[in-house]
This record gives C-alpha cells, structure tokens and sequence, in this order.
C-alpha cells in the first residue's frame, strides 16, 4: 500500500472493507453515506472492488479529502500557513537596506521548487500497455448513480497543452467510459482544455490527453484550483510541497505527467467530431443532461505494479469538496485580496455548492463598496460564476456563524437596495432561461440595521389560514426568522400558475412577512432542514426571473416549466438505488439511520 494509505491506519481513520463490492453502485452509495457523517467520515478502501462476475486487484481509494485532518495530511502542512506565505509574496516591496535584499533573494530562491522537474523514468510507467492489451475495463471505474450514462472517473487529473506547447494545463474533469478503447472528456466551455481544444480544431490537427489517476493526492486538488488562465497548475504543487512535482513523459505522446500515478490513460482525441455524454449525477446535486463533449481514442495505459484506483462521490451536500473547497478558500483569498483589497474575508458554504452562493466581509469606506466588488469578483476567474453574493461588513459576525449572520444580513436588507444583474453562470446551471448566461443578484448588507414599518406577525396556523383565501393550491408555510426586521416564510405549493401570478395573489402577505420563498410540495422540501432548503433554493433560482420585488420580496425556488416560459429540460435529483442501498444495510456494511437517509435525501 501507499505511505498515504499507511498513515492513514497510523491514525485509524481509514476504513476497510475486504468483502467483495462492486463498482456499480455498491462502492459508491457507501462513500456517499460515509462523507454525509459528521467531520466527512473516514476515508475508505475497498480491496476487492468487482464488475459483476469480474474482479478487481487494484484497490478503490475513496473519500480522501473527506475531512479537515486529512486535507492537512494532503497538504503536508497547515492551510493557513501556505495562504500566509501567499500573502507575503503578494505585499513583498523593494529591498531598503542589505538585509532586506538578502531576505528577499532568500524568498525568491525558494521559488525554485516550483517547476516541475523532468525526470526519465517512474513508477507510473512500471506496466505499459497498447495495442489490444490497453483495455479500460481492466481500471475499476465507478459507475455511481442509477441514471449515469456509465463509468466515470471521478478523480482524474487531465494533463492537455496548447496547440503552440507553451502552455500546459491540469483540469480535474469527469471522464465517461464508452468502450475498451474510448474516453468521454467533459471539460467545460469556459476551461482552459476546451480553449486549447478550440485551436486544436481550428488547426484540424489531432489533440494528445492524459488522465492521471492517484499518486499524491495532492495533484488531486492541484486540478482544480482556480489559478488564472496559462498558469500550470503543478506549480501550485511545488509551492505548497517546498518541492518539484517529478515528471515523466507519456509513452505515446508528448504530455508530461507525475511520475508517481497509479494510472495513466493515454489518448488523442479528434477536434472534428464530437460525442454525446452523460447524464451524470454531479456535485449540484443534480444530474447534468446529455450534451456533446470531445472524445479520445486510447494509445496507451500504463500503472504501478500494483496500484490503486483514486476515486469522489458526488451528488448532494456535504460531500469532498466540502473540504476541498475549505483549502481553497483559504489558499486564495490573499489572491483575491489583490483584486478587492478590502476584502477581509470570504466563505462559500458547501450547500451553495460553491458556484451559487458566496459570503464576503468587507471594509467599507464608501456608498456602493459591496456593490463595487461584487462587480470585480463577478469579473475574475472562476469567481465570476457566483450567482449569489451577500456582502457584510467588518462588524459582523464569522461567516461560518450562520445563525448569527443571517441575523446580521436579515437586519439590514432592503428591497429597493438589491442588485439583480446579468451574467456569466457555470456550464452546469439548470435554471437559467439560457445556458451559460444568467441572473445574478447582490445582497449588501454593509450598512446600519434598516428601521421596517412593523409587521403583524401570525403564527403558522394562523397565517397559512388566511394564504389559503388566496391561494388554495399552497400545502404548507413556516415562518423563520420572525425576530428580525425580514422574517422569511417557506411556502409549499402545488403549482398550478406561474410565481408572479401567484405572489401577486398574495400581496397581503406584505403585512406579515418580508420575504416568501416558494418550493415545490415534495417530501424532500421538509420545512424543517434548512441546510437543504438552502441547497435547493440557490440551485433553481435565477434572479432576474425569479425574484419579485413588489409587495414583498417574492424568490420563486420551484422547478421551472411551460408555466414560467422555461422551455430547457429541468434534471432530476441524484438519488441513490432504494434497493441496493436497503441490501448494504441488510448486510451490515452501511450504518445509516433512517432519519439519516431522509436529512440527506438519499433516496
């Protein structure tokens, strides 16, 4: 096993499980209700992963970066430490004195870890195979949702380069299994792959991919790290690890990869033809519909002797990027810093699933600050995918305190101060009237409490009562929130009209509440779990046709249809199997309560 893997036992925080599984569903359903624990659970092995009839030797590694302590591990050392050395960089200035020179040439020589270093031979490469023998069904990739249009490599590092080979570029993208010898290459429109694959196609020449699978789960995270556009990511590696990644050349192209990985796919893919892919069960929660990708034939597969096989489950929160995300988040934001260098602080909390909601703290020293960075961040990078920004200022409590800081934000809301734009919105956002672009809105909250007219506050009973005078087709309200200047009810409906029509009829709702927000009537919007009314909210609504402003505000966070003009297909939830999840349990090899299963909506 991997000196990884080994310490992982040192600390008992992984767990085995010798019993035969299998990779359809099996595997995954039980990492999916492992990172659903409290502190993400353990990571997991699975020794004897099979295909039906068809067994495995290599190994199924799952759930590595499902917690703080094993993000440490990853990254060698404290999070925090590698953002202050990022910041240190970022406020270096000109040398005043002889010490002062010494110091800085000691900070920039210590830069020099960060190339990568080229090396001729490595562990990646210990088996090689082509020809007949290069067979992808021989790999135990996962197939993990019912609905998924096969296997898919969860944790692939895709290594690609432009068509000049001047730059080189990491992404971490799902990769779909059609055959023995065919790869589907999900990356995104605005990724630097789908920019280098643009020349490719525009040249008519053949474009060469690798896909690397575990090694140091550190190139993992390295992928998708928001770096800008023509930075490889390995050099990130390098800075976090105080040393090189080591790489070796692909046996039958010219990309470069760790010379560590258990696996690596080889392939060339045809700028000139395209494939359709998925559906997927993505990390929204959501499945991600059929659509055409580029697709690569594969020359080559080479592994270690004996080498294991790095896979994520993704579906609903909280799942790894939980804490993945964390270490982005604190890595990043000195780099922020120097596009919004008020910016105190920021958190994008898991069951926004990160694209769709961000919290910020700022410094403000003027009217329009909040309003002023929101546009920068909606203008950089990966940032620029936020549908959702709420901005507070240096007086408010810890963005992770969310009881208190919903508090804070609630007080201080005012209809007439929201900003509701138009924008960039990430390729996997299904509520938006037109793909890639979308409503954006900006909460600021910066200043002093608003002062309301008062409301005449109902209790439930009392004041769905009354709804229903207007509007028969509602099944169930809850108001939370009732002590601060915006009390919020969650209405259940049962949709028969279109949200304006239906806000509208309610107007009289502005005596009793602020702000309505309307769900579908489905058991999974339980009233009562607000971490995924959250969750469903921020993924259905786009703001520039689902917010109302007239009477109250009005968020209309049901699944869009003819009703609303919305003629895009709606996906569904990612569920697990009830059967083989109900089998695991019978079987002894998943402990999850019942309620467990109903809090995360697993079925």
């Amino acid at each position: 096993m991997t000196p990884f893997i080994e310490e992982l036992k040192k600390r008992n925080d992984i767990a085995i499980y010798d019993e035969p599984l299998d990779i359809k569903l099996e595997i995954p359903h039980i990492a999916y209700a492992e990172v659903k624990k409290p502190n993400g659970g353990k990571a997991l092995l699975f020794t004897r992963p099979k295909d039906g009839d068809k067994t495995f030797s290599a190994p199924v590694l799952m759930n590595i970066y499902g917690s703080y302590e094993r993000c440490k591990l990853i990254f060698g050392r404290e999070i925090e430490g590698v953002a202050g050395e990022i910041e240190g960089l970022m406020h270096m200035k000109p040398p005043q004195s002889l010490s002062d020179k010494f110091g800085m040439l000691g900070k920039l020589f210590s830069l020099k870890s960060v190339f990568p270093k080229r090396i001729k031979k490595g562990p990646a490469q210990e088996v090689i195979l082509t020809g007949e023998a290069a067979k992808l069904s021989d790999i135990p990739v996962l197939t993990t949702w019912e609905e998924d249009g096969g296997p898919f490599i969860t944790m692939g590092q895709v290594y690609t380069k432009s068509l000049d080979g001047q730059m080189s570029n990491l992404g971490m993208y799902r990769i779909q299994i059609y055959d023995d010898k065919t790869i589907g290459l999900h990356w995104q429109i605005h990724k630097d792959s789908s920019n280098f694959f643009d020349q490719y196609k525009e040249a008519g020449k053949p474009m060469p991919v690798a896909i690397a699978i575990g090694g140091d789960p550190l190139y993992t995270w390295c992928g998708q790290a928001p770096l800008p556009h023509g930075i490889f990511e390995l050099l990130l590696y390098g800075f976090v690890k105080k040393e090189p990644a080591k790489l070796i050349k692909c046996v039958t192209n010219d990309l470069w990869i760790p010379h560590d990985a258990d696996y690596v796919i080889e392939a060339v893919v045809d700028p000139s033809v395209l494939k359709t892919e998925g559906p997927f069960g993505d990390h929204t929660g959501y499945y991600t519909l059929k659509e055409d990708f580029p697709f690569g034939h594969v020359t080559a597969i080479t592994h270690k002797k004996n080498p294991v096989f790095f896979a994520t489950v993704v579906g609903k929160p909280p799942i790894e990027d939980k804490y993945m995300g964390w270490a982005t988040e604190r890595i990043f934001l000195p780099l922020l810093k120097t596009t919004a260098p008020d910016l105190i602080d920021y958190h994008m909390p898991e069951n926004g699933v990160f694209h769709n909601l961000i919290l910020a703290k700022i410094k403000p020293h003027y009217p329009g600050h909040a309003q002023q960075i929101m546009h920068a961040f909606w203008g950089v990078g990966q940032m620029s995918f936020v549908k959702h920004a709420l901005f507070v200022d240096d007086k408010a409590p810890d963005l992770t305190d969310y009881e208190a800081l919903s508090d804070y934000i609630l007080n201080r809301i005012d209809k007439d101060e929201l900003m509701i734009s138009k924008g960039v919105v990430d390729h996997l956002d299904h509520s938006s009237p037109k793909q890639f672009v979308g409503g954006k809105l900006g909460v600021d909250a910066t200043g002093a409490e608003v002062n309301l007219p008062k409301l005449e506050i109902l209790d439930d009973d009392a004041l769905l009562a009354q709804v229903h005078l207007y509007a028969p087709e509602i099944k169930a309200l809850r108001q939370i929130k009732t002590h601060t200047q915006n009390p919020i009810t969650l209405i259940k409906t049962s949709k028969s009209r279109n949200a304006k029509e239906l806000f509208d009829a309610l107007q009289d709702l502005g005596k009793h509440t602020r702000i309505v927000v309307l769900l579908d009537d489905t058991w999974q919007n339980d009233l009562d779990n607000l971490y995924m009314i959250l969750w469903r909210v921020v993924n259905n609504i786009d703001a520039k046709r689902d917010i109302y402003l007239e009477h109250f505000i009005g968020i209309d966070a049901t699944t869009k249809n003819a009703l609303d003009g919305f003629d895009r297909h709606w996906p569904g939830d990612v569920l697990c199997t009830q059967s083989v999840l109900e089998d695991l349990r019978k079987r002894g090899l998943l402990d999850i309560t019942d309620e467990e299963v109903r809090t995360w909506q697993l079925v």
